[in-house]
């Protein structure tokens, strides 16, 4: 799931959310906004067996997927448009 809330100016603060089925291991979004950078924004574990990371983000076009221990890549069927390549964003 994917939350967004907008902030002062044109800001948008963007909360990436993965159910528990999730794969075992360290999970982060990657994407256009963090140079595809593995372990930037790792998603952190709640009580309710979810992961979550909240990224502030510009307007604009973001593309994005999550990577997974391992090498496994998973897409988020919220994400705006979906195609081969991962998720979009439209803010």
């Amino acid at each position: 799931m994917i939350k967004r809330s907008k902030l002062f100016g044109n800001q948008t603060r963007v909360t990436f959310c993965l159910p528990r089925e999730t794969p075992a291991g360290t999970v982060s979004v990657v994407g256009s906004f963090n140079d595809w950078a593995p372990g930037r924004h790792e998603l952190v574990p709640r009580r309710d067996g979810t992961r979550t990371v909240t990224v502030k983000l510009g307007p604009g076009e973001h593309r994005f997927r999550y990577l997974a221990t391992g090498g496994v890549w998973l897409d988020d069927e919220y994400a705006d448009e979906l195609d081969d390549q991962g998720g979009r964003l439209r803010l």
